[in-house]
């Protein structure tokens, strides 16, 4: 099997259809792919060096931040292993979006976590018809249900 090519991996992230967003233990961000800045419309140039709050809602920061840190003090996520996290998120221009994302926990050789990375989908348009749907779908309901 031949050897990976160097730069192929950074090739990938920078050409994935999905959002990818590299942070250190402090929540900094230290990458930031052009999917992401489609997603969320900062340029990575304006996300680097950002924290996270950039797209966390601000009636969820405290919560994000709380459970942040009991990850990098334990190590422990209920949300790795490819499990799907379906979250508000904010874009630059202050809309709310519905994004699903998984996460990464890199460690040291020592177990400390480095890195988390996240690769993250928009599904704002998707969520919006789920929810026409189930609207819908109650709407129909009660008329059977209302039906002698």
């Amino acid at each position: 099997m031949p050897a990976i090519p160097d730069g192929l991996p950074r090739r990938i992230l920078d050409a994935s259809p999905d959002g990818v967003l590299v942070a250190g233990p402090d929540g900094k961000v230290a990458y930031w792919n052009a999917a992401a800045e489609r997603i969320f419309g900062f340029t990575a140039g304006e996300a680097m060096g950002a924290s996270m709050d950039l797209i966390i809602p601000e009636r969820l920061r405290g919560r994000h931040w709380e459970g942040w840190e009991k990850v990098m003090r334990t190590g422990v996520t209920r949300y790795g292993q490819g499990q799907l996290l379906a979250v508000p998120a904010l874009h630059r221009d202050g809309r709310q979006l519905s994004i699903e994302f998984s996460i990464e926990l890199l460690q040291d050789a020592a177990g400390r976590i480095e890195w988390v990375v996240a690769v993250i989908r928009d599904v704002t348009e998707r969520f919006g018809r789920d929810k026409a749907l189930r609207l819908q779908l109650k709407e129909l309901e009660a008329k059977v249900a209302a039906k002698p």
